[in-house]
């Protein structure tokens, strides 16, 4: 796995291990400031800029990840393919293709932007806020996954059929129903019709 500013281990002069900024944005999506991650997403939230990605095989199978059980927020639940924050000034292309790499092990063969959407989900497990302005990436992935189980519990590749059952009895993250219908027009033009989103 490559080293990146999200897998290093920063310690600055001190000691100190260095805070991870996102990008604090307006209604507009305009950058106004920065705030350390886990701050801003204390409630009531700061809104900040996200990116949500959603890959599908060839056969228009959405790819859907398990979030590791060891991370600090919303840790066990599936969603979507990939889904992170920005640095401050990357553009949320290069850290959305940047993430599915480090997260999933693969590098998305299409990756097309798919528009944006605004939101406020309060996660009820963890007490934590997403106040996000999020970026939305569809894509293909034609490559063997090789998660980082850091990061990743599972994967699952899932028709529309497969994801109503699995959302019926699964937990899911709060944000991901709201994600994925924001995608929907992007996703059936990527996907064959017969697919089914």
């Amino acid at each position: 796995m490559p080293i990146t500013p999200a897998t290093a281990t920063h310690s600055s002069s001190n000691g100190t291990v260095d805070a991870i900024l996102l990008e604090l944005v307006d209604e507009n999506g305009v950058t106004i400031g920065t705030a350390e991650k886990l701050a801003a997403h204390q409630p009531p939230g700061r809104l900040h800029r996200a990116f949500s990605v959603f890959l599908f095989d060839e056969h228009g199978r959405l790819l859907l990840q398990q979030r590791a059980l060891g991370k600090y927020h919303s840790p066990g639940v599936w969603s979507n393919t990939c889904c992170g924050h920005p640095y401050p000034g990357e553009a949320p292309f290069a850290a959305a293709a940047r993430r599915t790499y480090e997260e999933l092990g693969v590098s998305p063969s299409l990756l097309a932007e798919a528009g944006t959407v605004r939101y406020n989900h309060p996660d009820p497990a963890s007490g934590l806020v997403e106040q996000e302005y999020n970026h939305l990436f569809v894509g293909l992935v034609q490559s063997p996954l090789r998660p980082d189980p850091e990061e990743v519990g599972a994967t699952a590749f899932v028709s529309p059929a497969e994801l109503a059952e699995r959302h019926a009895k699964d937990t899911f993250s709060a944000w991901f129903m709201t994600v994925l219908d924001a995608a929907r027009p992007a996703v059936r033009e990527l996907t064959d019709t017969s697919a089914g989103w």
